[in-house]
């Protein structure tokens, strides 16, 4: 009996991860209106603007480190501090969000939240970093 509920419960959370190919090819963003649709329209933002975060703190790692790379040793660190802030940011940022999504904690819209929130802030935190560069 254990078994076949086991394998009830593998085959039932593996459709989801089935249907996403399916539903990536199928979903228009700009007119998504069932609550799947819009989870994952939300959870696309996210993926973007996280890639977008990357890059920018790509950008801002090398410049920290160029300035460390003229200090004297006993001097440098400004590339540390910025992963330790990153790092921080990131602890910020996901319980911020878990925390906003609580305003549907339990209905199928409360992932889109999260992601929605997860977009915004990190969108805010590549600024951030794209103005950080620029100072320098």
């Amino acid at each position: 009996m254990r078994l076949v509920l086991l394998g009830c419960f593998w085959a039932l959370t593996a459709l989801p991860a089935l249907a996403l190919p399916a539903l990536a090819q199928e979903v228009d963003c700009a007119n998504a209106e069932m609550q799947m649709e819009l989870t994952y329209c939300a959870e696309q933002d996210w993926l973007a603007a996280d890639a977008d975060l990357n890059a920018a703190y790509g950008v801002a790692r090398k410049l920290m480190q160029g300035i460390d790379a003229e200090l004297e040793a006993s001097q440098r660190g400004a590339a540390d501090f910025l992963r330790e802030g990153q790092r921080a940011w990131v602890t910020f940022r996901d319980a911020t969000c878990a925390a906003e999504g609580y305003a549907m904690h339990g209905g199928s819209a409360e992932p889109m939240v999260i992601y929605g929130c997860r977009a915004r802030l990190t969108e805010q935190r590549t600024a951030d970093l794209e103005a950080m560069a620029e100072e320098y």
